[in-house]
């Protein structure tokens, strides 16, 4: 699933160009199709293209792992989930009748200019809203990892309101937006902590250096422009960095011993045993 360093990779290349495709921003849109009913969650897919026909692109922003396509009068979200991607070509509509779309493109956007947007996503899990007001999907996001507000102060007050395991917390997008399984793993082996750690467990200096760490594996993540492990993701090599995620017997990089996979909240949990003790009462 792209998370937040993938999803930022991507609206950067939509405003600014890259991934070797043009940005869309200060494009004005003639249409759109929905090629997967399900894909779009509001408004209904006859109204899609009537909606979107005539507002321009005004700027392309993320929160959390929602990718924001900021119109003239609305504003168009789109979560990519498990596997979705986004590409930008040139083709028109009437273009398409002989020109077969991409295999698993789910929602199009075209514009003046001749260039398309387009979801593409082979799973079907992807979501894209288009509202007045982006609050109505938004609005239960914890806060940005990265904002300047962000302080380990403030993160430590989230966890303390919470009795779970430190890496369900840290994925649960009403408590910190944008982090997922690959970062999470990430962050809590460069700060030495157990993923089934509570946060009762965790002392202040624990708290601080688990925020440090976030801020670091996710602004490397940016700086690679993300991780990409499979078919779901294009261009980032932050993959070849990896300190633990997809690492499991391999020698950890810090101690050396071999990296250990389990699975918590139905998730693949990859840790070194030596450098992230578990917390007592729990076996490693």
């Amino acid at each position: 699933m792209p998370e937040l360093p993938e999803v930022e990779t991507i609206v950067r290349a939509l405003k600014f160009g890259g991934r070797q495709e043009p940005p869309v921003i200060d494009c004005v849109l003639t249409g759109g199709k929905v090629l997967w009913v399900k894909t779009l969650a509001n408004p209904p897919a006859a109204l899609f293209s009537q909606r979107l026909t005539g507002q321009k692109v005004m700027d392309v922003t993320r929160r959390g792992k929602f990718i924001s396509l900021n119109l003239s009068d609305d504003t168009l979200l789109i979560h990519l989930r498990m596997s979705g991607d986004i590409r930008v070509d040139s083709a028109r509509a009437e273009d398409e009748v002989d020109h077969p779309l991409p295999r698993h493109d789910r929602l199009l956007l075209y514009f003046e200019n001749g260039l398309r947007l387009a979801l593409n996503d082979t799973r079907k899990f992807a979501r894209a809203w288009l509202v007045r007001d982006p609050a109505v999907v938004l609005s239960t996001l914890g806060p940005e990892p990265l904002d300047h507000e962000f302080s380990a102060e403030r993160l430590g007050a989230l966890l303390s309101k919470r009795q779970r395991g430190i890496k369900s917390l840290l994925m649960d997008q009403t408590v910190l937006a944008g982090m997922g399984n690959i970062y999470t793993d990430e962050a809590l082996h460069l700060a030495r902590i157990h993923p089934l750690a509570r946060p009762d467990q965790l002392t202040t200096a624990d708290i601080e250096h688990l925020w440090l760490a976030i801020q670091s594996v996710l602004k490397e993540g940016i700086r690679r422009n993300g991780a990409s492990i499979d078919w779901v993701y294009r261009g980032g090599d932050f993959q070849n960095y990896f300190r633990v995620y997809g690492r499991s017997g391999q020698p950890c990089p810090v101690c050396g011993t071999l990296i250990t996979k389990t699975v918590i909240g139905q998730r693949g949990t990859h840790y070194c045993p030596t450098c992230q003790p578990p917390p007592p009462g729990k076996r490693g």
